[in-house]
């Protein structure tokens, strides 16, 4: 499937990111479970107040700690990412707006 992930920075600063991915049994799974690991792995801090995480809260903190200028500088890591996004919301076309704090689909 392929699958256009749009994430918005600021109104000045945005990147496209174009991936194509082979939907398997386990796909969203392994592709949740490297969210839950980078997550981790970057610091990311929850977005609510309670403390609870979701999925959609994970790539909007993932997406804000890697930042535009890693994102567009480091070109693999900016294809794992948008990968991992389409992998694990299973949809076509994906925009992550930081300012907005809203993944919509």
């Amino acid at each position: 499937m392929r699958s256009q992930i749009t994430v918005i920075f600021d109104p000045r600063r945005s990147l496209d990111l174009t991936v194509q991915t082979v939907p398997g049994d386990d796909s969203a799974a392994q592709a949740r479970q490297w969210l839950d690991d980078t997550w981790e792995q970057l610091g990311c801090e929850p977005l609510r107040p309670s403390g609870k995480v979701l999925l959609l809260d994970k790539v909007l903190g993932i997406a804000d700690a890697y930042g535009h200028e890693r994102l567009v500088a480091e070109p693999e890591i900016a294809r794992v990412f948008a990968e991992n996004v389409a992998r694990a919301l299973e949809r076509p076309r994906i925009t992550v707006d930081l300012p907005g704090l809203m993944v919509g689909y």
